[in-house]
């Protein structure tokens, strides 16, 4: 019987792999696994979590503006950009730590450096060579880079986080949910923001009702939102970068930000060498237990191209130890996933969109509220929520829930866990809603339009 270095060689310490990684040294696996750059991966190190940290340090100059119709007096407050992120990284070095720390508690062994395959269950790395019965790839993906001239003075997702000073203006290229963030990120810290988007509307793919009210709202709070625009050049010039585009404008700023998709991280890994296939887009190809076209080898997270999102990741890496080492076969289900876009104001759906439902079902009902929250009430400020449900009229199921208002993350979590039990029409207008709030408005909605 031919022996291994490990049961388990996991190539990326991100969320997906380092879950795998515990759950299968759970079931008694021999597990190793290998990170380049930091434990944690795109999540913990320079995406959700230090966005999210900066985005409650951008909310506070409107609450300090608001509170003034609340009765607040309050002095002149500024912003400190270089303690907010000593204070941001500290954060993130303390959770590095813990997963760290959980992989040692697991019995993982932890590996720093570049792996990649070296033909059938072998990794090379550092040098040396490494065998493994099974090996999952969980190497994230990679921002996009513009292809303009001058691209070398813009920075990515990943990049911005290096920034030390405030720019004064910057220019945030693209209208997914990162472009969106920043957006409202650098807006709320006082920075000058133009958004510039190819497209027609910002966040392809969601409800198209969503992501036209969230223009709005955007454009509301101070961001020059600006469409149907590409950037053709970026220069440098005396202090600040000129960024070229393709309705014949030119914009100054201080600083240009890239948000225009992320690609798998497949360069490097020597896929050839074992027989794994990529899809047109350049993501490993896997079945629905995670499996790529070699039968030892698995993909799980960004990688593999079928949602981007941390606890997808994460579910997909428990579901593969289950599957591989735990004797449970669990295959990967993406439906009724929640999504949001931690945007100012929020936005967040989980199933189907309208457009999404009426190509699938006969009879779609849709119910619908846009208002002025409480909050903005005695603050004045100009302001509107948007609550919706998609509904088929035959079955009266709840296909769809979207929002876009403050706390829609935290309320759209709620509202999955009822689209994925099913949950009628009927079932709303029988819960009582918690008053005065906003997600109380699913509940009391009662006309279709």
């Amino acid at each position: 019987m031919q022996t291994y270095d490990f049961d388990l060689f996991v190539i990326g310490g991100g969320s997906g792999g380092v879950r795998a990684s515990r759950v299968a040294a759970g079931y008694g696996a021999r597990v190793g696994i290998a990170e380049a750059f930091r434990l944690g991966g795109t999540c913990v190190i320079r995406g959700c979590v230090p966005k999210k940290l900066m985005m409650y340090a951008s909310q506070f100059r409107s609450a300090f503006e608001d509170s003034r119709g609340y009765g607040w007096t309050l002095g002149a407050y500024v912003h400190d950009w270089a303690a907010m992120v000593a204070a941001r990284d500290k954060e993130i070095d303390r959770l590095e730590g813990i997963y760290r720390s959980l992989l040692d508690k697991a019995g993982v062994a932890v590996f720093s450096g570049r792996a990649e395959l070296d033909g059938p269950h072998r990794i090379r790395l550092n040098g040396e060579v490494i065998t493994a019965k099974v090996v999952l790839l969980a190497t994230g993906a990679t921002p996009a880079r513009l292809d303009v001239p001058g691209a070398e003075f813009t920075v990515t997702s990943d990049e911005v986080f290096n920034l030390r000073d405030a720019p004064r203006r910057v220019a945030i290229v693209g209208g997914g949910y990162i472009a969106c963030e920043f957006a409202g990120i650098f807006n709320g810290l006082g920075t000058q923001v133009v958004q510039l988007h190819r497209g027609n509307q910002i966040l392809r793919g969601f409800d198209d009702e969503l992501r036209f009210h969230l223009a709005d709202e955007i454009a509301r709070t101070g961001v020059d939102l600006r469409l149907g625009v590409d950037v053709t050049a970026v220069e440098r010039a005396r202090d600040a970068l000129s960024v070229y585009l393709s309705n014949g404008s030119v914009c100054e700023v201080d600083a240009v930000m890239v948000a225009t998709g992320r690609h798998c991280a497949t360069s490097g890994l020597r896929l050839d060498t074992v027989g794994v296939d990529v899809d047109g887009d350049g993501a490993i190809t896997v079945n629905e237990f995670s499996r790529t076209t070699n039968p030892h080898v698995y993909a799980v997270g960004d990688v593999t191209n079928r949602l981007k999102l941390t606890p997808v990741a994460i579910h997909e890496g428990h579901a593969f130890a289950d599957t591989v080492f735990g004797g449970q076969s669990r295959a990967i289900s993406h439906n009724n996933v929640p999504f949001a876009v931690f945007s100012q104001p929020q936005a967040a759906s989980v199933g189907l969109s309208e457009e999404q439902a009426k190509a699938q079902f006969e009879d779609v009902k849709i119910y619908g509220s846009s208002f002025r929250p409480m909050r903005a009430a005695l603050s004045l400020r100009e302001e509107r929520s948007l609550v919706k449900l998609v509904v088929d009229g035959k079955s009266d199921r709840v296909l769809g829930a979207h929002i876009v208002g403050a706390d829609a993350a935290e309320i759209i979590q709620g509202l999955a866990i009822a689209l994925k039990a099913g949950a009628r029409k009927a079932d709303f207008d029988a819960t009582l809603g918690v008053h005065p709030t906003l997600a109380e408005e699913f509940v009391t909605l009662r006309t279709t339009r």
